[in-house]
């Protein structure tokens, strides 16, 4: 075989190869969770019935009678790519997620390149916590703040669809019986869900907190106009 015949067979199998290579990248990344971004025909990801919001227009649906925090599934959320912090609640109807978000996945954000956290954590550089008064306070009983904080999003349509369908399949996998997965990282239920784990974590009854919960997904998820009070602002709540 002549040299030139042979650099051309070297030429066109490196094409191949590359060719492959390229597709199972793709492949590997449409079913991987890593990635949230892409948007490509037949990804598994999306290929399934939505997993999360909404399922009907009842405006009773985030009636709960009762809600828990689920320490168990907040782990496993937690532990997905591109999720720093995660709460789950379980109610007799619903599920109920807050997240932050960080970098170790690409496509969190449904705008792609565009930011869309309100985080500002330029401060980190000028070794500060508010990088636009120089103050080095923040809210200690806050886990996501406006500086220096992991990354919370103010509307779901800022996150991507494929991650909320990842963190809802996951959740339904885990907890069946829910009819409805809400999700949100907005800073302001990230914050309020908090208070609700800690009482939790103290070992103390969710039962008595159940009207201030429902306010609260009400508000975010629903239809109710009153604006949720966070618990650290009222009266010790079991001592009602």
């Amino acid at each position: 075989m002549s040299f030139v015949r042979r650099s051309c067979l070297l030429v066109g199998i490196v094409l191949i190869l590359g060719l492959l290579a390229a597709c199972n990248y793709k492949s590997y990344f449409q079913k991987s969770s890593q990635d949230y971004s892409s948007r490509s025909a037949g990804d598994p990801k999306t290929s399934q019935v939505r997993s999360y919001g909404a399922r009907t227009a009842d405006p009773k649906q985030h009636e709960n009678r009762y809600f828990e925090y689920s320490s168990a599934l907040s782990n496993r959320i937690a532990a997905l790519p591109g999720i720093n912090t995660a709460m789950v609640f379980v109610t007799d109807k619903n599920a109920y997620v807050a997240i932050m978000t960080d970098w170790s996945a690409t496509g969190t954000e449904a705008t792609g390149g565009a930011r869309s956290h309100e985080q500002d954590n330029t401060g980190t550089t000028e070794g500060v916590y508010n990088v636009s008064n120089g103050s080095p306070k923040w809210d200690n009983r806050q886990v996501a703040t406006p500086y220096n904080s992991y990354f919370t999003h103010k509307d779901t349509s800022d996150l991507s669809s494929e991650l909320l369908q990842v963190i809802g399949s996951e959740v339904r996998r885990h907890f069946p019986r829910a009819q409805e997965v809400h999700i949100s990282a907005n800073r302001e239920f990230v914050n309020q869900s908090l208070e609700f784990a800690k009482q939790a974590w103290l070992k103390k009854p969710l039962g008595p907190l159940t009207k201030d919960f429902n306010t609260l997904v009400q508000y975010m998820f629903g239809t109710g106009n009153e604006i949720p009070i966070p618990l650290y602002l009222k009266e010790s709540p079991n001592s009602r």
